[in-house]
């Protein structure tokens, strides 16, 4: 897990309230640092580690016909969200391309999630970019994504990214990573939405978002349902994942 610069860290987050499931169970990388709560009810299920990466293909839901909102969420990049905007959970996810936590939970975590989950309807996802600080390719490579996203090839790009991680972040080769999963016509458009400058906005929004939740480091994840938001920071377990969310579908 990655930590956000000590600069943004002068004002405490809310702390979580008990858990019924234990998430540190679960952890891979250690203790979290909380995530900003915005917790409306004083009963309240477990809080989770999440994550918001998957090795399996993913289909993007087609873009709203009214404003970019759902549940109470706002300013969602239709091209990086998925599953069913009716669905009873909407669960946001604040990562970096760069972070090696981040890393995991695509390769483990979301690729259940997206079968069990969010393909049946029960949950909404939503893919926010946090590029940190401390990362030099991290926003570059979230351009990537997004320009990728925009045509339709979120799902090889992200898988790309992560499973070469390693190697990007040290060359800085953001670009030919992604050109190995693209064709030629592909990779135009991508660059050409990368030099547009239209990306841009939309990854400092997404980070506007995770400072308003107070996101401390990545992965960060935000969970919304019946009225009442969960955030929880860190890595996750599955099986810590399902039994969070089956609690939070089991509410009446």
């Amino acid at each position: 897990m990655h930590p956000v610069s000590a600069a943004r860290s002068s004002s405490e987050p809310a702390a979580f309230p008990a858990p019924e499931v234990n998430p540190a169970a679960a952890a891979t990388e250690g203790s979290p640092a909380p995530a900003a709560a915005r917790e409306s009810a004083s009963s309240e299920p477990a809080t989770p580690r999440t994550s918001e990466n998957t090795s399996e293909p993913r289909r993007a839901v087609p873009p709203p016909t009214a404003a970019d909102s759902v549940a109470g969420v706002n300013d969602i990049d239709p091209h990086k969200a998925f599953g069913s905007k009716s669905a009873p959970v909407v669960m946001e996810v604040f990562s970096d391309y760069q972070c090696p936590a981040c890393k995991t939970l695509f390769l483990t975590t979301n690729r259940q999630l997206m079968e069990s989950y969010v393909s049946t309807g029960k949950v909404f996802l939503i893919h926010r970019d946090f590029p940190l600080p401390m990362h030099a390719y991290s926003r570059v490579a979230a351009r990537y994504a997004r320009a990728a996203a925009e045509i339709g090839k979120i799902e090889q790009v992200e898988k790309v990214l992560f499973e070469n991680q390693e190697k990007w972040e040290q060359t800085g080769d953001v670009d030919g990573t992604v050109a190995a999963v693209l064709t030629s016509a592909e990779m135009s458009k991508v660059r050409a939405l990368v030099k547009g400058g239209t990306l841009e906005p939309l990854i400092d929004k997404d980070y506007s978002l995770g400072q308003m939740y107070r996101v401390s480091q990545t992965p960060t994840s935000v969970f919304h349902s019946k009225g009442q938001t969960y955030p929880y920071s860190g890595v996750m377990s599955y099986e810590i994942l399902r039994q969070f969310l089956d609690q939070l579908l089991s509410q009446k």
